[in-house]
């Protein structure tokens, strides 16, 4: 017997072995238990997700020959007809190879007679978006008033292209992408049964490698068998598919997060040796700094991967440097196939995060102090004239050596000037320290910063500070935000404080809380207001209004930066 592919030997034949779409699974059941059935389904979603499949066993659990059942028995001889691809009254139409108005006629023609071994006769088009516009017109009656005896399951990736009078005349079902997870347990289960080694690494490649599509999945599970020889390991399907560790994603985040050039080329090199496809490394890259940020700003997040080495990334990088670092891997991974070649496109990646990277207060050098050079008498110019002839000598008297000159004293550097005192902290309108300056001296950023944007400080007492919040902001005052504001806060002040938050409406301080993202915001809009009126009445605006019936789009002009 020949080689059956696991894609097809471990094709779902009910709909209890079927992998995610329980929502499907629920609707589909509960209409075939209580004989509710609609004419025509519409089943939506990427390929390898199941479209095909639920709707063959939708059609076994209308005709199988022990009753209509969302259970079919999968032993008559109609469901074992539905599994071999050979029942009579299932008619498989790929729409792609069969788009003409000519291929519809026949199916519209054949669905008035009756089924010939089944309850009913089905007809699953697959990939319906591909009719011509004719084609679907010739359907559209038979679909709208089909005769009882007759379904229509419809599949396609493409939901959009189908017209809307197709969409309304459906019952439409949108399949989703698997998880991983999803996916390398139904891999586990094969392996098992079919009695194959591998290692759980292997697994977790593969199903990543999937990308929501348990076909996909399968296939390249298959592949990956072959590739080790009746086994499954981890450096085979990272070989075969071109893939690297996660380890060697982290030493490029370390390499950055240490500022070390070196280093992190050193890393590109070690990567390069796997000879990887680059695209993948940059979605690897791109998925580490996911998960990093993740345990950066949500308390108490535990990922399936989070572990001691992501964690150390996560405390030396800050959660806006991986921002722009992850925007870098996604453009950068776009962009890949403009460049002259693989390598030197992902090389160019990781150069532009190490040249975007952040410079720690300090990490500024000072330019050089000049050095000293000592005068040295420049030599006669070729073309200045000879000197003129000594006279005659006369007689020399001989003087003796002159005194060695003292050797100076060394010259000191200058001392450096004392520390300047401290900036004294700005007072408000309410004759409290002002939190705009409160927040700007203790430099708060990131979830941090959003929090003390807005907040508004009421009232001080001893080292309480009480502060308000909008209540659609409470949310934001958590452990341990607050302790590490209260920490940061207590630094810039030389004093330790507390804080207390307290939940206030705008309407109770006339429409403002007067906090530092309003001001922000009211600076943004003054100077967009600026902007605009700036533009109305420039000269050269004018002239074209008034030549040319021009108008200014106000969403198209910005405000000019300060210092540009």
């Amino acid at each position: 017997m020949s080689y059956q592919v696991l894609a097809r030997k471990w094709r779902p034949r009910k709909f209890a072995e079927l992998v995610g779409q329980e929502h499907v699974v629920r609707a589909l059941t509960n209409a075939l238990e209580s004989g509710r059935m609609h004419h025509a389904y519409l089943f939506t979603g990427t390929r390898g997700v199941g479209k095909t499949t639920i709707a063959r066993i939708f059609a076994k659990s209308l005709n199988c020959e022990r009753g209509e059942s969302a259970d079919p028995c999968g032993e008559c001889a109609v469901c074992t007809a539905v599994d071999a691809g050979r029942f009579v009254d299932l008619l498989e139409i790929d729409a792609a190879s069969n788009t003409g108005v000519d291929d519809v006629r026949e199916v519209i023609e054949n669905a008035q007679y009756a089924p010939s071994r089944g309850r009913f006769k089905v007809y699953l088009v697959d990939e319906v978006h591909m009719l011509s516009k004719p084609a679907f017109n010739a359907l559209l009656k038979t679909l709208e008033e089909p005769p009882p005896h007759v379904k229509f399951l419809l599949a396609t990736t493409d939901p959009q292209k189908l017209p809307v009078t197709v969409l309304s005349r459906c019952l439409k079902f949108n399949l989703k992408r698997l998880l991983p997870d999803q996916i390398s347990g139904q891999m586990r289960h094969i392996l098992g049964a079919e009695a194959i080694e591998y290692e759980d690494d292997a697994i977790v490649e593969l199903a990543h490698a999937a990308d929501g599509s348990l076909r996909d999945g399968l296939s390249l599970l298959d592949q990956a068998i072959a590739y080790g020889g009746g086994s499954l390991r981890a450096g085979d399907v990272r070989a075969m598919l071109g893939s690297v560790e996660r380890g060697q994603v982290l030493g490029v985040l370390d390499a950055l997060a240490s500022g070390d050039g070196a280093a992190l080329m050193a890393e590109s090199d070690r990567i390069a040796s796997f000879s990887p496809d680059f695209g993948g490394v940059l979605d690897d890259l791109a998925t580490v700094l996911h998960r990093v940020q993740l345990l950066q700003l949500v308390p108490g997040y535990r990922g399936e991967e989070s572990d001691a080495a992501l964690a150390a990334v996560a405390e030396r990088m800050a959660p806006e440097d991986v921002q722009l670092y992850y925007q870098i891997a996604t453009s950068g991974r776009r962009e890949l196939p403009m460049a002259p070649d693989a390598r030197i496109g992902f090389e160019m990646v990781l150069l532009r995060m190490f040249a975007f990277r952040p410079s720690e207060p300090g990490q500024a050098s000072a330019a050089p102090a000049p050095r000293a050079v000592p005068a040295v008498a420049a030599p006669p110019s070729r073309s200045a004239p000879a000197p003129s002839p000594m006279p005659a000598a006369a007689p020399v008297q001989r003087q003796a050596p002159p005194a060695p000159a003292p050797v100076p004293a060394p010259v000191q550097a200058p001392a450096p000037p004392p520390p300047a005192a401290p900036r004294p902290l700005a007072t408000g309108a309410n004759g409290l320290p002002d939190w705009h300056d409160v927040v700007e001296r203790a430099n708060l950023r990131g979830p941090i910063g959003q929090l003390a944007q807005n907040c508004s400080l009421r009232g001080m007492e001893g080292d309480a500070m009480m502060l308000a919040l909008q209540p659609s902001h409470m949310h934001l005052a958590v452990e341990p935000l607050t302790s590490q504001m209260e920490e940061k806060v207590s630094q810039a002040l030389g004093r330790r404080v507390r804080f207390r938050f307290v939940a206030e409406t705008a309407g109770n301080t006339g429409g403002s809380l007067g906090t530092p993202a309003e001001r922000r915001a009211q600076a943004a809009s003054d100077a967009q207001a600026n902007a605009e009126a700036s533009m109305e009445t420039d000269p050269l605006v004018q002239t074209l209004k008034r030549e040319f019936d021009a108008r200014v789009i106000p969403q198209s002009i910005k405000p000019v930066e300060p210092g540009t």
